[in-house]
Order: C-alpha cells, then structure tokens, then sequence
C-alpha cells in the first residue's frame, strides 16, 4: 500500500505532495506502538511502577495552591532620625557703619570683603568747616591764655599796693575777679577746641569691632551724613554665628516633648547638638547649640523662630548665606519595617500581618519615615513579635493563605 500511495504523489502537483506526505507518515506510523516515555519497563504509559499514576508537583502560586513570600517578625531597635530646617546665618553682631559728620568721601581704605580689626581706618570724610573749626578754637585758647596772663599780672600788681594800703582792698578782689574771668574762659576754648577735634575725628571712619567688610555703596567723591538712606558699608562679627531658623507649632511640641527639663528653655538646652547643611549639600564639621531667639510664636505664620549657635574660627561660614539646621531626635525602643512591606490606600498606610494558619490580614499603621528613605517607624498598629509580608504584597489579598520564608530587615537603621 506504501508503495502504491508513493507512486500517486510522483504524478501530483507541489502542494498535493506535502499534503499526502503527512498522510503517508501517518499511515506508515499507525500500528506502531509509542515509546514508554514513563521511563519504566512492562508499565502502563505514562505510569509508575506497577501501574500506579505518576504523583504530581505541588507549584507554587498555582490555582489553589498558597505561594511563597517572606515574613519579617518585628523587633524593638533604637532608630535616630534628622530633620532639617532651611536657615539663614547672621554674624554674631552685624553694624551698619555711618558717618556721624556730613562731608565728601576722601578715601576708602578697605576693600569689600576684607577682614578688618578694631580700630582700622575705613573711610576719611572730608570737611573743610571742620578742619576751620579746630583751628578757630587753638585760636581761642590762644587769644583766652593771653587775658589770663594779662589778669595775673593786674593781680601781682595790684596786691603789693594793696598790702601797703596805696590802694584800696577793692581794687584787689576786681583784679582777682577778673582773673577768675579769664582763667575760664580759657577753660571754654579748651573745651570748644575738643569738640571740634572730636567733630574733626568722626571725619576717620574707624571700624569699631574685629569683622568682615560688607558692600560698599558709595565711591570715593559722594556726599554723605548721618541722615544718608544707605550706610557706608556693614561690618560683621563672624567668630560665631547664629542660623535662624522656623519651628511651627506642632513641631516645637513634638521636639520638646522627648527633651528633659521642666521649663522650655532647659528643654530647648537639652536638645541634641544640631548640624549644619551647607548650600553645597557638604556637613559644617563644628556642631552647634539650639538656642531661643524669639519666645512667641506669630499669630500670622504660626512659627516660632530659634537659633543654631555654631563656632566659626577659619571664617566659612559668612552672614547672609542660606543654610539647612540638621537636628537629630532619638527614637527608642521602636518598630522599623520596610517601606515594601506597607501600601497606600485613601492617604492611610496598611500593612499585611500574617495570623494564625499563615492567613495575612491588613493592619492600618501610623509611621514616620527613616533617613534612608526605605524604611518606617510604627508608632502604631504593631507590636513586638508580630510577622508582617515584606515583599510582593500586591497580588496579596485579604484572608489569603501563603507559605512563610524568613525575612531579615534590609538595611539595618539602627544606630544611636
């Protein structure tokens, strides 16, 4: 038959070839019988030893079979925790420097941004009605100490006489008197050539504490006096620094309330050195202590503003950069899982606790988040030895069964 079906196909076209070729396996196959693909000799296909049906493999996530995931039991740790607040740094005392006198700006001795010591000439003002004042009052003295030589010699002249009964005693006490005139007189010229000196002396600007030159806004040839808008330029005390910086309401609450002390401000001089975040995101080395800098809190902002005192003897830190006061809260005795083991739902956080018979059940926590931007703290809805999902929680549901696996806490965030 094989052979009469193989001549057919010779006389056919292409495609009726390939058609009765399947037809020519098929029937040169049939009554063959298939290999024991059971592995096992004098077995049925298919079978196991004596007969028996092969056992099948349980697979997990399988319909109707419980899947793997892995179980964390929580545990206490202690966890620290930073928070930061954008700052603004001020010296230790900032002054505006004005000229105490009106006058034409001579000279500018500094640069702005120099470091400059106390006592430094800044500036000279000039002012001519000055410079003729003082020279008046030497003058004056002048004109002042010739009436009392003048009245001294009346005085010897008069008191012989006197003594000898030539002239009367009257004579005497005028001459006296008029002595005493001049002698103070001379006395107001001396006083009048101060103050014009001491007018003449506002005319050097001199720098009244160690500090950093600010701008400069006027140059050297502009008119200025006490009543200018602007101030010749800002000096500022850097050897220490103030950040100032905003705490609202609830936040003072929260930081105050795991402080020791009775008064807020031993609690506030309790709290934990704060560090500071430069604008190039690098830590200031020196820690800094929290101090009070406003004791209101404003009805407009609802904030209370404080101060981070840090230490600056190479002089980084300058008045009027921006900053980030970093302060770190202890948390003992605490829950952390891991952000993967938690879900989102209607602005509330859940979590899959798994019960008895390995059934899981969400949880609501209330949390707050680490450093590390992974992991949480529970500050409620679980308590030490409960067994939480760390993985693959959204192909969970409630009430499923699963298989547990231990799980460790990834990226342990206990430190101190």
């Amino acid at each position: 038959m094989c052979y009469a079906i193989s001549k057919i196909l010779k006389m056919n076209k292409f495609i009726s070839v390939i058609f009765l070729s399947g037809l020519v396996i098929g029937a040169c196959n049939r009554g063959q019988q298939a290999p024991d693909v059971s592995g096992q000799q004098g077995g049925k296909p298919g079978g196991a030893p004596g007969g028996n049906p092969a056992p099948r493999m349980a697979v997990p996530g399988a319909k109707g079979m419980p899947s793997e995931f892995p179980v964390l039991t929580v545990a206490f740790s202690t966890v620290t925790v930073h928070q930061d607040f954008p700052a603004t740094i001020r010296g230790q005392r900032v002054v505006e420097i004005r000229p105490m006198v009106n006058g034409y700006i001579q000279d500018i001795k500094v640069n702005e941004g120099d470091r400059v010591k106390k006592g430094q000439l800044l500036f000279r003002i000039s002012n001519p009605v000055l410079d003729e004042a003082v020279n008046a009052a030497k003058a004056r003295i002048i004109s002042a100490t010739a009436d009392v030589n003048t009245a001294a010699l009346e005085v010897e002249k008069v008191k012989p006489l006197v003594e000898k009964d030539i002239v009367s005693s009257y004579r005497l006490k005028s001459a006296e008197l008029t002595l005493q005139t001049r002698q103070a007189s001379l006395e107001e010229a001396k006083a009048a050539l101060k103050n014009a000196e001491t007018n003449l002396a506002y005319t050097f600007v001199r720098s009244p504490l160690d500090g950093i030159i600010g701008t400069i806004p006027y140059k050297s040839g502009a008119l200025v006096g006490s009543s200018s808008l602007e101030p010749l330029t800002t000096l500022s005390d850097i050897t220490e620094v103030f950040a100032y910086f905003s705490w609202n309401e609830k936040q003072v609450l929260d930081l105050m309330a795991g402080a020791s002390g009775n008064e807020i401000e031993n609690r506030i001089r309790n709290l934990p050195q704060a560090t500071l975040v430069l604008s190039n995101s690098t830590e200031y080395p020196l820690k800094g202590r929290i101090e009070m800098a406003s004791g209101l809190i404003s009805t407009e902002t609802g904030a209370a503003t404080f101060k981070a005192v840090f230490k600056n003897p190479d002089g980084i830190l300058r008045s009027g950069s921006s900053a980030l006061v970093r302060i770190p809260k202890v948390y003992n005795n605490v829950i952390v899982v891991p952000q993967s083991a938690t879900y989102e739902l209607q602005d509330k956080r859940f979590i899959y606790v798994v019960g008895s018979e390995n059934k899981v059940a969400s949880k609501e926590i209330a949390y707050i988040p680490t450093d590390d931007g992974k992991s949480f703290i529970v500050t409620d809805g679980l308590k030490q030895g409960d067994r939480i999902v760390t993985q693959g929680i959204l192909s969970l549901r409630e009430g499923s069964t699963i298989v547990p696996s231990e799980a460790q806490m990834p990226g342990a965030t206990d430190s101190n």
